[in-house]
């Protein structure tokens, strides 16, 4: 017996929601589909996937709060990700769909017959075609994303401080608590140039929490060498500016 698919519609346009749901039930004369819940942006989208679940998300690009291809980017960093079906009423983004490892790609108004392709398609999805999501850079996100305990916690970039290489992680700092993100400093890098600026090899620091810069006394007390380190506002706490970095320096004093 062919198992039921179980599917979330995420969409900021009620009407859209419903068509979907619509069409959904032409195509369980071929398929066994649930919809298990509707989302009305990305950020609602991963609060209830936490509650419910889903085999496949129909996900709407053009959506306020977190768009469908950067909650795409973020479903890759589950355990086990659900399948993405993109659907949308611009043919502009279909490039940038199939970078994702979308496993479809549908054009409003979406049809029964061509629906019910993508859905066979999904039956077919495996984890690791989703390896692909966390490569892909579309567009600037507003988040980063950690996982614990198999769910993805949101944090938003904005908040962060500094990123900080430790071992196979990144850690993101907020004034309130350390993510630890599997994510590429160097990448991570290039992609938030505009926002941090790298301080050492391991660390990179959002220019707006710059303080200031002191030097460091070799004889301060559990200090390991002298040198320059970074203030960062909101926290009590310093990063050390490698040598190659004190161009860094100048450029803040200015």
């Amino acid at each position: 017996m062919t198992p039921t698919l179980r599917i979330m519609i995420v969409d900021d346009e009620a009407p859209a929601r419903n068509r979907l749901r619509d069409v959904l039930d032409d195509c369980a004369v071929e398929l066994p589909v649930e919809v298990v819940g509707e989302a009305a942006n990305g950020l609602q989208a991963l609060q209830l996937l936490e509650q419910t679940g889903a085999d496949l998300l129909l996900l709407d690009i053009r959506m306020p709060g977190m768009d469908g291809l950067e909650l795409a980017q973020h479903l890759a960093r589950l355990p086990v990700p659900p399948a993405v079906v993109f659907t949308t009423a611009y043919d502009s983004y279909a490039i940038q769909a199939f970078e994702l490892s979308a496993v479809d790609y549908l054009l409003k108004p979406v049809r029964a017959e061509r629906l019910l392709t993508a859905l066979r398609r999904a039956q077919a999805f495996s984890p690791a075609q989703a390896a692909s999501l966390q490569q892909a850079a579309p567009q600037a996100r507003q988040y980063l994303s950690a996982c614990e305990r198999g769910k993805i916690l949101l944090v938003p970039i904005g908040e962060v401080i500094y990123l900080r290489a430790e071992q196979k992680y990144v850690a993101a700092r907020t004034a309130t608590r350390t993510y630890l993100l599997d994510e590429s400093l160097v990448k991570l890098e290039q992609e938030l140039a505009q926002r941090f600026v790298r301080v050492h090899r391991n660390s990179l620091v959002a220019r707006d929490a710059i303080e200031g810069f002191v030097m460091r006394d070799s004889t301060d007390e559990g200090e390991e060498a002298a040198g320059w380190v970074v203030l960062l506002r909101g926290l009590d706490e310093t990063l050390p500016v490698s040598r190659r970095q004190y161009a860094v320096i100048r450029q803040f004093k200015r």
